[in-house]
């Protein structure tokens, strides 16, 4: 493959990869019956006027499988955190004994498990069409690379295959990767 066609299908292998990782870190928020540190991702505690994420302001622990406790640094932070994790709609609810706030994780129902699982799948969904979307312009970017720079056309078919390789390999890690969240919910 020639070096430009190499150029724009490596360019988009990595836009690719961006999309597939995202899809990852968003399924690791899926509160699953599992104490797991990153379901406060996306919480934010009002730090002197500043809303800043909690695991900047504690430390976010697991006592055991289903509980999480939260340390805060400074203790004043300790009614603000709790509403933080309240208002994040988590479904925990926070109790504190004046130094630490636990939380401990529910069960899921069966109800609750079948909504993550269309959740993960519309997520999956949304990373598949960002990485055809990528191909896309990838292939927009060797037919501009054909007319105005002189790649052939040999070479442009050529690296539209590699990207059709590349866009493939990113579906087969998106499907995989919502298979496994699929199955984690599931088990009980």
């Amino acid at each position: 493959m020639l070096p430009k066609a190499k150029e724009i299908v490596e360019a988009s292998d990595l836009r690719m990869k961006d999309a597939v990782n995202y899809l990852e870190e968003d399924l690791k928020t899926y509160r699953v019956g599992k104490a797991n540190p990153s379901i406060f991702n996306g919480v934010t505690v009002d730090y002197y006027g500043t809303p800043t994420p909690i695991l900047q302001v504690a430390s976010v622990t697991t006592p055991d499988a289903k509980t999480r406790a939260i340390q805060p640094w400074e203790r004043n932070l300790i009614g603000k955190i709790e509403k933080a994790i309240l208002d994040a709609n988590l479904g925990l609810t926070p109790s504190n004994n004046g130094e630490i706030i636990r939380c401990i994780v529910p069960a899921l129902t069966e109800e609750r498990r079948r909504e993550l699982i269309k959740k993960a799948r519309a997520s999956g969904e949304s990373s598949k069409v960002s990485v055809r979307n990528i191909r896309r312009d990838g292939i927009d970017l060797l037919k501009k690379a054909q007319k105005n720079e002189g790649l052939s056309e040999d070479g442009e078919k050529e690296g539209e295959e590699e990207l059709q390789k590349v866009t493939d390999k990113n579906v087969k890690a998106i499907d995989a990767l919502i298979d496994a969240k699929e199955k984690e919910i599931l088990t009980v």
